[in-house]
């Protein structure tokens, strides 16, 4: 098979190695400083000019050709119902597992996106403001299984991504504090008719079948416009989310106010044996049972090697 037909086999993804995927940034301009970019990526996540360039940036032109085709959707519906000025914010969901850099990747396609055009708003949500706040996840006996579907106010959730997309002038959403692992109780983000929302978080790409308890039956993948997958080997995960731990442990975790900050007083031999231990018994099987699980619904899948670089892009057809 040529490499036209190699890319078009039978399956629901096209597949491009790095430099396939590259390739389609067409010359388009990196308008993103070096410094910048330091100050987009996470701890323990190496974020290069070369990853900007050619993994987001060609993404973010696909994008722009989406959200292009989009607006001329919405000018068809407009004309059919003699309407006019009904905006309807784009929304793009970010998913993967905890420690794959999905934070990252969310913050650099919103610099990036909001720079396509002057007068484009883009957000940028996290649903971890969603989760239930502490004591009612200790009273339902549920601070072990934080990031599980059942951790969340999944009603609060959809109400929020339903404004969202019904144009609602402002939409109010939680705000979370990794610093004290809570709900910051009074705080809001205000989200105001955005021309973009990014969604980022674990469970942006789960359904009813993930909540079958639920008596929902639309969930936030329903608003969902275009979908990435930010994936990775477990074993990476692994290493990564215990690499991230050990640097918060000499970090963020020594502030008195840090709900971790017992765990600044580990020894390092103490800390590597919590922080594999929290993975395999919480994170890890959180990701095998209700995060992996939803890879295969995304719009996009970017696949990560060695030092948090995308090595393979797959583009559903």
């Amino acid at each position: 098979m040529n490499n036209k037909e190699q890319l078009f086999a039978l399956s629901p993804y096209i597949d491009f190695s790095r430099e396939q995927w590259a390739a389609l940034r067409d010359s388009e301009p990196l308008t993103l400083t070096e410094q910048e970019i330091i100050n987009l990526k996470g701890i323990n996540e190496d974020l290069s000019l070369d990853e900007v360039s050619q993994i987001y940036l060609p993404l973010s032109r696909l994008i722009n050709f989406y959200i292009d085709s989009n607006l001329r959707n919405q000018s068809v519906l407009e004309k059919f119902l003699g309407l006019k000025n009904q905006r309807v914010p784009y929304i793009i969901g970010v998913a993967g597992s905890v420690a794959v850099g999905k934070s990252t990747s969310a913050r650099v396609l919103q610099a990036l996106l909001s720079r396509w055009s002057e007068d484009r708003r883009v957000d940028l949500v996290t649903t971890d403001g969603f989760l239930h706040p502490n004591n009612v996840l200790q009273e339902r006996h549920l601070m072990t299984k934080k990031g599980f579907p059942q951790s969340y106010d999944i009603q609060n959730l959809v109400r929020f991504v339903s404004e969202i997309k019904s144009g609602e002038p402002r939409v109010e959403a939680p705000v979370y504090s990794h610093l004290t692992y809570d709900i910051l109780p009074g705080e809001t983000q205000v989200i105001q008719q955005p021309d973009i929302l990014i969604l980022e978080g674990l469970n942006v790409l789960q359904s009813g079948m993930d909540y079958p308890q639920s008596p929902h039956r639309v969930f936030v993948s329903d608003f969902v416009d275009f979908s990435i997958y930010v994936d990775a080997e477990e074993k990476l995960l692994n290493q990564w989310y215990v690499n991230r731990f050990l640097k918060f442990r000499k970090g963020a975790f020594s502030d008195p106010d840090s709900y971790f900050h017992n765990y600044a007083k580990l020894t390092e031999e103490e800390a590597l044996s919590i922080a594999n231990n929290i993975w395999q018994e919480i994170n890890g099987k959180n990701l095998i049972q209700n995060i992996l699980p939803t890879r295969e619904r995304a719009s996009l899948i970017l696949k990560k090697g060695l030092d948090h670089a995308v090595e393979q892009v797959r583009l559903r057809k």
